[in-house]
């Protein structure tokens, strides 16, 4: 028998996620790969899905997009990645349905772990990287990124926070990170000390940015939180900025004077790694996966894991992956 996460309507992941058995799967037809799965990440997106999940007629509903494992059988006369073989570790994704002991992935969504990357690492070596492959190339779309402009990033210690900082650093992008709290500030700058970090905890947070921006523009702001912030982000970006929200983490909606947006002439855009998977090119996917994969093995120190929980502790992994503070991914053993 095989073990799968699903749900069967919306609400609270810690109530509504349960693990169903099943037959394993049958061989692998053409065109697919089966995966016998050691682990998979809980990502904030996985669980906002099941909260926002409309239906409620009993069927139920495979979780999670991504998952990592070994490859136990491929399709015949299927093409598959360099690298992707039987034995081979590798990663899945997208593949809705990836809680689960055993996948049958489209081949074209299965990507080789290379040597270097640790399993933890390997577990949760797409979704994060390429939201940060992503958000760095939509930043890059304002003319003045990658030169005298300065990038902002709310929620900056989060695993894609981490990723993008490094990824800024690397490509000369000049960022600024703003988090919640002193104490979190303080973990950034120990792993970034040429990176300004500033708390919005303090009452005077946003004359800090100013500050670090030195005179320069702050063209682009990065943001998963929305609300109440929101505002504060907007009066912060130069005339002609954009604000680029890729999360919802905020309870509130957001709220804002339309006066800011028209004598300022700002933009405000929406992007998230679900719209990669339906709005990308193959030819772009498959740039932003090999980027990844670059990602996850120059950048290995950043792929903190919160904890490693097994299958059956399925309700505290969930518990946890929202837990406030939270330093890296809640990873799950599939077996």
């Amino acid at each position: 028998m095989s073990r799968r996460v699903v749900y069967t309507r919306g609400g609270s992941p810690a109530d509504v996620l349960t693990v169903v058995e099943e037959p394993e799967p049958a061989a692998p037809q053409t065109g697919h790969v089966l995966v016998r799965t050691t682990a998979f990440p809980v990502h904030p997106g996985d669980l906002q899905a099941v909260e926002a999940y409309p239906g409620n007629n009993g069927q139920p509903v495979p979780a999670g997009v991504e998952a990592t494992g070994v490859v136990e059988a491929i399709g015949p006369d299927t093409p598959v990645a360099p690298g992707v073989e039987v034995g081979a570790r590798v990663t899945v994704f997208p593949h809705p349905g990836a809680w689960s002991q055993w996948i049958t992935a489209a081949a074209r969504m299965v990507v080789a772990v290379p040597a270097k990357v640790p399993d933890e690492v390997a577990a949760q070596m797409l979704v994060n990287p390429i939201t940060a492959v992503m958000l760095r190339r939509e930043a890059e779309a304002h003319a003045s990124i990658g030169y005298d402009g300065v990038l902002l990033q709310t929620a900056a210690g989060s695993s894609v926070g981490r990723l993008l900082t490094a990824v800024c650093l690397a490509h000369n992008i000049s960022v600024v990170n703003v988090v919640r709290s002193e104490r979190g500030a303080a973990e950034l700058r120990q792993r970034f000390p040429d990176v300004t970090v500033v708390a919005t905890e303090h009452a005077g947070w946003a004359d800090d940015v100013r500050s670090a921006a030195d005179g320069r523009p702050v063209s682009v702001a990065l943001d998963p939180i929305g609300g109440k912030l929101t505002e504060s982000l907007l009066d912060l970006l130069t005339p002609g900025g954009r604000l680029i929200s890729y999360g919802q983490m905020a309870a509130e909606p957001i709220s804002l004077p339309a006066s800011m947006l028209l004598h300022k002439s700002l933009t405000l855009r929406g992007k998230t790694i679900g719209r990669w998977m339906s709005d990308t090119s193959a030819e772009r996917q498959a740039s932003d996966v090999a980027a990844a994969k670059l990602i996850a093995t120059a950048f290995k120190d950043q792929f903190d894991v919160a904890a490693t929980y097994a299958l059956g502790d399925l309700a505290q992994a969930v518990e946890h992956a929202v837990r406030p503070g939270k330093i890296g991914t809640v990873l799950i053993r599939a077996w």
